[in-house]
């Protein structure tokens, strides 16, 4: 797999039967998030195709290998993926160590973030959950520059754009 329409593809194949939690086709979540991250490229937006396939699904990094997603993207994948036992913010950390990876994480936080998609949740996880992503975004905006997290807020979700004009200019 070395095209994006290859990859569009097999995330449809891998994520089929998926929902996310407002009742969505999960692949829908993946190309969102690929699509905030379009302007940096072709193995960008294969790496947010990719970035929750090892987490959600059976396939390993090893086998993404074997398909022919080159090992670029495979290594974003890895970066975003949970690990068992580590705390959701040192993974949060750990990802700004890759501006690619940082990339990705901050088009699946707006995207998760997004008002209609916390608009279906509980009251109590929404509020839960939208805590845990402002907290995850002062990490990884901070590592960033702020015109790459405009172009991608600007596509995945602008309701975010106000909260990233408040926050001062590094």
């Amino acid at each position: 797999m070395r095209t994006v329409g290859e990859v569009d593809a097999f995330v449809a194949v891998a994520h089929a039967g998926q929902v996310d939690k407002a009742g969505v086709p999960y692949v829908e979540h993946v190309r969102a998030v690929a699509a905030g991250v379009a302007p940096f490229g072709p193995e960008l937006r294969m790496a947010a195709l990719l970035h929750d396939v090892i987490e959600d699904t059976d396939w390993t990094a090893g086998q993404l290998r074997a398909l022919g997603v080159p090992d670029r993207v495979v290594g974003v994948v890895e970066a975003v993926t949970n690990q068992p036992g580590v705390p959701y913010a040192d993974k949060i950390r750990r990802i700004t160590s890759s501006r690619e990876a940082t990339l990705v994480k901050i088009a699946d936080n707006a995207h998760n973030s997004r008002p209609d998609r916390a608009a279906a949740l509980p009251p109590d996880q929404r509020e839960r959950l939208a805590a845990k992503y402002r907290a995850a975004r002062d990490v990884l905006w901070a590592a960033i520059d702020r015109r790459d997290i405009e172009t991608v807020i600007g596509i995945v979700n602008p309701a975010l754009l106000p909260e990233l004009a408040e926050r001062p200019a590094p």
